[in-house]
């Protein structure tokens, strides 16, 4: 299938993370990469405002969302895909490891609703595995590391990424969350850059790179070879997975961990409404068996 594959970009600075529109040219068919729920965890307060901005340009465009793609079960932001199905009937995509995530985290929650089979996402994909596109085909990259449940999605000369790679100046994705592999990473990020140098590649994340006063996130497979700080030149799995696990020991918990993980395995709903009708996310309490005396409070 041929076509001419369009690509916008809507940053997302609480978070630090991009989504993206993606769209065929030719039929105005288009998916959602990532979307967004905006969450103030100080306040527990969440809103659509930034999901908004990506549904305006859809509809100014008259595009037509057939999916709404999801790279992973996101620990640093909260999906907004339930809204972007609410909104344009979209079908919501997971890799199909995706269950080995859910028993990780549905006893840590005591998320008795979660399936544990991915059956709150609509469509499951494989490794190799193909979707239409209008005249494009998606193409899915199993790209375990991050998490055992990675994909990338490749539309044409484009390959959203992920957690997999960051801008050359910034590296590569950390390791360290259950079912996380510095191996494996390096397996996938070589995956992605056996593809053409000129493939054309989008960062989920972008944090600024010291030195550089701007964010970005579109890169290229020549450049993430030549100049990428982790994986670039040349480094050999050894060496990365070194580096990246010493890395990985130095790195705080991400700010939204905790309420994003729990409703991301959900496929982005909250849990289900306590009986006088709130919504409640969990937040587990680690070392609590040295608190015996406010334990019998």
């Amino acid at each position: 299938m041929t076509g001419t594959v369009e690509v916008k970009g809507f940053f997302n600075e609480p978070t630090f993370t991009v989504s993206y529109v993606v769209w065929d040219r030719a039929t105005l068919q288009a998916a959602i990469v990532d979307p967004v729920l905006d969450y103030d965890p100080k306040s527990g307060a969440a809103g659509r405002k930034s999901l908004d901005l990506l549904l305006d340009f859809v509809r100014k465009n008259n595009l037509q969302v057939k999916w709404s793609l999801e790279t992973h079960a996101h620990a640093d932001h909260l999906s907004a895909a339930p809204l972007v199905v609410e909104s344009t009937g979209a079908k919501i995509v997971i890799g199909d490891h995706i269950p080995s995530v859910q028993a990780v985290f549905k006893p840590v929650f005591a998320a008795d609703d979660v399936s544990g089979t991915g059956a709150e996402f609509d469509r499951l994909v494989t490794d190799g595995e193909t979707l239409e596109l209008g005249r494009l085909e998606i193409e899915i990259l199993h790209t375990p590391g991050h998490t055992p449940a990675c994909v990338s999605y490749r539309i044409g000369d484009a390959v959203f990424v992920g957690d997999t790679l960051f801008m050359p100046d910034y590296g590569t994705a950390r390791c360290d969350f259950p079912g996380g592999d510095a191996r494996a990473l390096y397996r996938s990020i070589h995956k992605i850059l056996s593809l053409p140098r000129e493939t054309r590649l989008f960062m989920c994340h972008d944090y600024k790179a010291p030195g550089r006063d701007t964010f970005a996130w579109e890169t290229t497979v020549g450049e993430e070879l030549d100049h990428n700080i982790h994986i670039g030149g040349g480094v050999s799995e050894d060496d990365f997975a070194r580096m990246r696990t010493a890395r990985d020991s130095t790195l705080a918990a991400p700010t939204l961990l905790l309420p994003s993980i729990q409703t991301n395995i959900r496929a982005g709903h909250f849990p289900p409404a306590d009986p006088d009708g709130a919504i409640r996310l969990r937040i587990p309490v680690r070392g609590a068996d040295a608190l015996t005396p406010m334990k019998t409070r």
